[in-house]
């Protein structure tokens, strides 16, 4: 976020004439991202909100927005303009920045909310988009037909269809200016299916998403959460998500986790016209307060009886940038939790602050796939009142995936426990079900012993026991049993499972039967006998003991292991370790593993664990991570995988496809002859020059480069999925890690 200050800033510089309406995105988090909007007034950086600027009535003057605090945009009314001569012969005569004195991003809505408001409006569907590019609007809006709430599904149809119709008439008249092409649909699931895939059959520039406005006002903030489920993950992803009449701090988390870039708003004005100030949490009245619920630049130097003090039109103004600055500032932290990838932890912190942003938060987190036995029952709480009972149960599990898969995972950093809502969150739901589907049990498993009651990572207490298992029980299959679910002992560092910073309480849990029994079900271990091992404190393997017996094997845990039996269990321990990443990890099916493991040596460090996994050859093949439990191809590595694929090489670039394509490998992504030298000295992929890819392809999942004749190029990170990759023009498709000039 740009710094606030008092000096006048430089006017932006427009963007390059090719790069003219593309967006690109910069950083992401699942569907949170950061991006850039290429404007001829400058390149917005999302997400970003569009302060409304009425233009008869300025409380903040736009020259003030752009100067003080660094505003890219604002939103205007063309119908206003249009409707009064003295406005419509200004903008007409010196262009709609010279009237509102902004030289940065302007767009401009159509008349539609007072259509809402008033009941019509008098100007028509081509004569309004005219009028807009006539004044030098950077993103205009076409005339749609506004859907209410109250509004029955007959009613609702007609305005998205009579939307949908006016849209052709509407772009042909903007010609080059941008365009907003908004989706309706009321609170109606499938019409605002049928409106998002018609209005993204047409080029527009901004899909924003209308009739919320209502909805907003009478905190119906779950249906909110809705229309955005039903909207987003039909939408082109390469077109910016402009949230229509939000511009309130409480929605801002949760509505850019689920992927809006834009957001305007008069709130701040019409607020502090009425005396209330806006918070993340909601508002206060300046006629309650003693001090300040947050100390804002603007207020530094004054108490709320000194705002009291004022003249109307003064603290009106003083309240305004309140306001202003209080929304930028809960905007800006947004930007950073999405960089920190902990946008969904601020989503869930925020949704605390009021009960109806509760109930939205915890149908969103609530998918009707997710199950009571989760987690364990003693630790549900309120998530079943969250499940829909109406008829719309069960509708909403591909919206979910959509926020799931693009999740990623493992990540760096540790996981802080928030209680029920923990299980919730998308990245721990991805990693468990991608744990779930890839991992497979070594071949003769036949019983499972189940160790717990400390945080991860669990090697230091464990190692020496578990070498000792691996000599005299080699199909005995070891587990970890976190807060979260079961993992292998062999990814026992994997991140969130051995990364939750949790109360003693959580760690001390004692095992439920049933739980583990269906945690073992969905890893595979269907009717395996298991028993648990509590590994807090002293006597831990009298405790093993005590399991081995119940498993019915020996037992003699104490009797120690020859140092040539603990070196080969060391090995075949990292051996485990290195195909069971390479099956959950780089999704490469347990035989392949096997054998791409077969021969290989290991570089270790001071504490024993593996840096660098190489060839019998001494060839750097894949390096374990140590922050986080990932694991990383070196360019041999990902040679070897591509020839254990058994799939043809992708042709097309398909919609993405969730969870069906387990144990097929990385994905392929096929770049076009012009990027292959760059590829091969280890430059980036750009969007514009991927050829194909796998439907399968995920972001921040390690993926294989090639020509389209399948020669091997390199091996990198994707940054978005195989939808995205169709979709976008500009911008990094994907990091390389390393090129091959062989």
């Amino acid at each position: 976020m740009t710094a606030w200050g008092d000096d006048r800033r430089d006017d932006p510089t427009p963007c390059r004439d090719q790069d003219h309406g593309r967006f690109e995105i910069t950083q992401r988090d699942g569907r949170a991202r950061l991006g850039r909007l290429h404007t001829r007034h400058g390149v917005l950086e999302t997400p970003a909100l569009l302060p409304v600027v009425n233009p008869n009535i300025r409380t903040i003057e736009p020259r003030v927005m752009w100067d003080k605090y660094g505003i890219q945009a604002l939103i205007t009314n063309s119908y206003i303009m249009w409707k009064h001569e003295d406005l419509r012969t200004v903008a007409q005569a010196d262009g709609v920045h010279q009237l509102l004195d902004f030289p940065g991003v302007i767009m401009t809505d159509s008349g539609t909310f007072q259509s809402y408001v008033y009941g019509d409006v008098e100007v028509g569907v081509d004569e309004i988009v005219a009028f807009q590019r006539s004044i030098g609007v950077d993103i205009a809006t076409m005339l749609d037909v506004f859907s209410r709430p109250d509004m029955n599904a007959s009613e609702v149809e007609h305005a998205v269809r009579e939307t949908e119709a006016r849209a052709a008439q509407s772009i042909k008249a903007a010609e080059d200016t941008m365009l907003n092409g908004p989706i309706q649909g009321g609170v109606f699931r499938e019409l605002r299916h049928i409106s998002a895939q018609l209005m993204g059959q047409h080029p527009f520039a901004v899909h924003p998403i209308g009739g919320i406005v209502p909805v907003m006002e009478q905190q119906r903030y779950k249906e909110y959460a809705k229309i955005m489920l039903a909207s987003l993950p039909l939408l082109p992803p390469n077109r910016p998500v402009h949230m229509f009449g939000c511009g309130h701090p409480m929605l801002f988390p949760m509505s850019i986790a689920l992927g809006a870039d834009l957001f305007d708003s008069a709130a701040y004005a019409l607020f502090a016209r009425d005396g209330r100030l806006l918070t993340p949490w909601g508002t206060e009245r300046i006629d309650d307060l003693v001090d300040w619920p947050l100390l804002m630049p603007c207020v530094a130097q004054l108490t709320p009886e000194d705002v009291r003090k004022m003249k109307p039109k003064e603290r009106e103004a003083m309240l305004a940038h309140f306001n202003l600055e209080v929304t930028l500032a809960e905007l800006a932290r947004c930007k950073q939790a999405v960089r920190d990838g902990k946008i969904w932890q601020l989503a869930e912190q925020r949704s605390h602050q009021h009960p109806a942003l509760r109930e939205a938060f915890l149908w969103l987190t609530t998918p009707p796939t997710m199950e009571r036995n989760v987690r364990p029952d003693r630790f549900y709480t309120d998530r079943d009142a969250a499940r829909d009972r109406d008829r719309d149960q069960g509708m909403w599990e591909d919206a979910w995936d959509w926020v799931v898969w693009s999740q990623l995972t493992p990540r760096t950093g540790g996981v802080l426990w928030g209680g029920d809502d923990t299980f919730g969150r998308p990245h721990v739901a991805k990693a468990r079900r991608t744990l779930q589907l890839r991992w497979q049990a070594r071949e003769g498993t036949d019983r499972v012993v189940v160790f717990h009651g400390i945080r991860g990572p669990f090697r230091e207490r464990i190692n020496e026991v578990l070498e000792w298992l691996k000599t005299h029980h080699p199909t005995l299959q070891a587990v970890i049993l976190t807060p979260l679910g079961l993992v292998p002992a062999s990814l026992e560092d994997l991140n969130p499972f051995a990364h939750l910073d949790a109360p003693p309480w959580v760690l001390r849990h004692q095992p439920e039967h049933d739980w583990i029994r269906r945690e073992l079900d969905r890893l595979g271990l269907h009717g395996q006998a298991f028993a648990t091992v509590d590994v807090h404190g002293d006597g831990m393997k009298q405790r093993l003991a005590g399991a081995l017996e119940e498993l019915g094997l020996s037992n003699e845990i104490h009797q120690p292991i020859s140092d040539e039996h603990r070196e080969q269990a060391r090995a075949s321990l990292r051996t485990d370790q290195g195909v069971d990443k390479l099956s959950v990890l780089l999704n490469v099916d347990r035989p392949s593993a096997e054998r791409v493991m077969n021969g290989t040596t290991f570089v270790v460090n001071r504490e024993g664990r593996m840096k660098n996994i190489n060839d019998a050859d001494g060839v750097h093949l894949f390096s374990p991570r140590l922050r986080d439990g990932g694991l990383s191809m070196a360019t041999a590595g990902a040679q070897a995988l591509l020839e254990t694929r058994t799939e043809p090489l992708p042709t097309s670039l398909p919609r993405t496809e969730w969870w069906g394509h387990g144990s097929k490998g990385p994905a392929v992504v096929v770049v076009d002859q012009d990027a292959e030298p760059f590829v091969r000295k280890g430059r980036n992929v750009f969007h514009g020059f991927v050829l194909a890819c796998d439907p399968w392809l995920a972001p921040g999942e390690a993926c294989i480069i090639t020509n389209e004749k399948g020669n091997f190029l390199g091996h990198g990170v994707s940054q978005c999925t195989s939808t995205e990759m169709a979709a976008f023009t500009k911008g990094i498709a994907v990091k390389t890690r390393g090129g091959y000039e062989g």
